[in-house]
């Protein structure tokens, strides 16, 4: 009978909501003693909240929101604000040289993870352990050891034997496995290059250095990680697990007064309790430096997988948060929003080439150029070419075998856009002794009032319209016929959207050019529901002619749902990508009679395109150092979009005021 009374209560008061049954296990399932009381009262609190004062969100689960709403820094840089909580390197030296001793914490002081949250290391130790959950067991076994250590000893502080005697006891997992746990975290764990400068330049100067850690790895250990990290010279270290002291409940600030006594002591770290409040107390002066995950959290996206997300959002706090360097606003951008994004798609991109045999890929211009120079540093030795092509080569090109796109592009696109008729033709190449023949007014401009009778005038000449293409056509043949020699299989690579890029190299090989060599279309996405030819390629993804990264029809179709070119999302995915290379207007011959691209003017910005392009490209290089050719390099496209998806928050204020600085042509014609 109690029994029914508990369950119907706990259901009562713990299941109706999601959102407060997740807020209480938050809180609820690592509590011991006292903090069990505290959760009970915690989970009152959250009915009283919701039933009484009305405060429905605290029913919302708050992991299953459909998109994340951030409101990200529109004036200035993200590390442009970390700035403004740190204190130059060289000033923080001058500072502590003032000290007889200086002491460093650890783990996000001297030294990172490449993760959001300590224990994403553990999702690593679960894929070699094989046991479901383990991140979570790991988690609650420490916890349970502190919790016994406790009640045995009167410490909380506990080694990584007490953890893994702990797991072994309760799931039958061999113990041995705290060698593997350590090797992980040498091989993860990277020096913080600003506190590395700062520790260098004490320990040059003379300045006596400590370390001091609330940690579970012994001292004799954690010595080689340091090393590894490249912290050597310091005169000691003292771990928490070893002295049975802790930081946070302040015996190990007087445990190493009285091994100093009469020496003037500072402390640094980033837990504002353990490092900043407990030192001070126990008579050491302090320095507070910001935690880079905690600094980053609230800009970050967390509607990722949990094994990428954790691994994406600690290398970009690392990064942006560690006070060494400022970034401009534009390659942040990159970084943040694109560098992600090039990486899972660079890796897509080579497990489809790899997977079908394709002979070579062709990163076309200008999209291509980023993607080309990210998927060199991360597959050296690949066979890819970066290629010269547009929509608008495309359309001139396949007027013979597609003269409904051509008057679609050409004229319809531009109509009532207060474009002359002479600019019409030019943007067509048409000569002006044929347009001559035409018997039209070409300073009209181009309206609904007068593009039927230039559809039929054009229709009327069609065969001299595509003769005009002749030499041209000639050209882009021995250009691709050059590039694609020797292959019968190729995949172009482009953003997207409707894929016309490679459709139209397909149709030029085989139907105009005598080229026996199939072409398959790898774009990042596909046309949305927001275009009116929404479906204008799902027969050709359908049938794989075209493959899609991020979404189609098939999968993700949230972001079909999501993704509107009408509110820019196309501009701001095309800025990631933008080049510095020209546009490409067709193809022509030189002087020598080589085959060679026709270039067109490039877009403004030119240094902040650079920068976007240096921050994708640090971002490509980081993500290999930290993780290699891992299961880390399989980010799917939903991944990929995450970041986008946060930037996105707040009415895309964020990303229209990137865009602002930019005047970026689509690839239109």
């Amino acid at each position: 009978m109690i029994a029914k009374i508990r369950i119907s209560v706990y259901n009562l008061l713990v299941n109706r909501k999601t959102g407060i049954c997740k807020r209480y296990h938050k809180f609820h399932d690592k509590a011991h003693g006292v903090k069990k009381i505290f959760s009970w009262l915690y989970l009152i609190c959250l009915n009283f909240c919701y039933y009484i004062l009305f405060c429905h969100f605290l029913g919302d689960d708050i992991q299953c929101a459909v998109y994340e709403r951030k409101k990200l820094l529109i004036d200035k840089s993200e590390s442009e604000a970390a700035f403004e909580r740190i204190i130059p390197a060289d000033r923080l030296i001058e500072k502590l040289s003032a000290y007889d001793i200086v002491s460093f914490d650890i783990f996000d002081t001297l030294i990172f993870r490449p993760f959001s949250a300590p224990s994403d290391l553990f999702y690593l130790l679960g894929c070699q352990t094989q046991m479901l959950d383990f991140k979570n067991i790991r988690t609650a076994m420490e916890s349970s050891a502190r919790y016994r250590m406790y009640k045995n000893s009167g410490t909380y502080e506990v080694t990584i034997f007490d953890i893994w005697k702990e797991i072994e006891e309760q799931t039958g997992l061999s113990s041995s496995y705290w060698k593997e746990e350590l090797d992980l975290e040498k091989e993860y764990c990277f020096a913080n290059p600003y506190m590395q400068k700062v520790f260098n330049s004490l320990i040059e100067k003379g300045i006596k250095v400590i370390i001091t850690s609330d940690m579970y790895i012994p001292s004799s250990y954690m010595e080689d990680l340091l090393k590894s990290c490249g912290y050597t010279g310091y005169d000691r270290l003292f771990v928490s697990c070893d002295l049975k002291k802790s930081k946070a409940d302040g015996q190990l600030y007087t445990h190493i007064r009285s091994l100093y006594p009469g020496s003037s002591l500072i402390h640094i770290g980033d837990n504002y309790k353990s490092d900043y409040i407990m030192a001070h107390k126990h008579g050491f002066d302090t320095f507070y430096y910001p935690n880079v995950n905690g600094s980053g959290e609230r800009y970050r996206a967390y509607d990722m997988s949990p094994v990428i997300g954790g691994a994406y959002r600690g290398l970009v706090n690392t990064h942006l948060y560690n006070g060494a360097l400022q970034f401009s606003r534009e390659y942040e951008y990159g970084f943040i929003y694109g560098g992600l994004f090039v990486t899972g798609y660079c890796n897509f991109i080579h497990n489809y080439a790899t997977h079908h045999s394709i002979d070579k890929v062709l990163f076309l211009s200008r999209d291509g150029d980023i993607l080309k120079h990210a998927y060199d540093i991360m597959f050296p030795g690949n066979s890819s070419v970066y290629v010269h092509w547009s929509r608008k080569a495309a359309t001139k090109l396949t007027a013979g075998i597609n003269r409904y796109d051509y008057i679609r592009r050409f004229l319809y696109h531009k109509v009532n856009q207060n474009i002359p008729l002479s600019d019409i033709f030019a943007s067509m190449s048409l000569s002006k002794d044929l347009t001559g023949t035409f018997n039209l007014n070409t300073d009209e401009c181009l309206t609904n009032a007068n593009v039927e009778a230039v559809r039929h005038i054009l229709l009327d000449n069609w065969d001299a319209v595509v003769a005009e293409y002749k030499t041209e056509s000639k050209a882009a043949s021995q250009y691709y016929k050059n590039i694609v020699k020797g292959c019968r299989k190729v995949c172009a690579v482009d953003i997207g959207w409707a894929g016309s890029g490679a459709v139209a190299l397909n149709n030029l090989f085989n139907k105009e050019w005598g080229i026996d060599c199939d072409v398959t279309g790898i774009i990042a996405g596909t046309n949305t529901l927001y275009n009116t030819d929404a479906d204008a390629g799902e027969p050709l993804l359908q049938s794989k002619r075209l493959v899609s990264y991020m979404y189609s029809a098939s999968f993700n179709r949230d972001l079909i749902k999501k993704h509107n070119p009408n509110r820019g999302y196309n501009q701001f995915w095309e800025l990631l990508l933008a080049s510095t290379d020209r546009q490409c207007t067709g193809f022509g011959f030189d002087s020598d009679n080589n085959a060679v691209p026709l270039f067109g003017r490039c877009d403004i910005n030119q240094d902040g395109i650079l920068m976007i392009q240096n921050g994708i490209i640090d971002f490509v290089k980081l993500y290999g150092n930290h993780f290699g050719n891992s299961f880390f390099y399989n980010i799917s496209g939903r991944d990929a979009y995450a970041p986008m998806l946060a930037a996105a928050s707040d009415n895309e204020k964020y990303l229209r005021s990137i865009y602002s600085n930019f005047n970026v042509e689509a690839n239109v014609i």
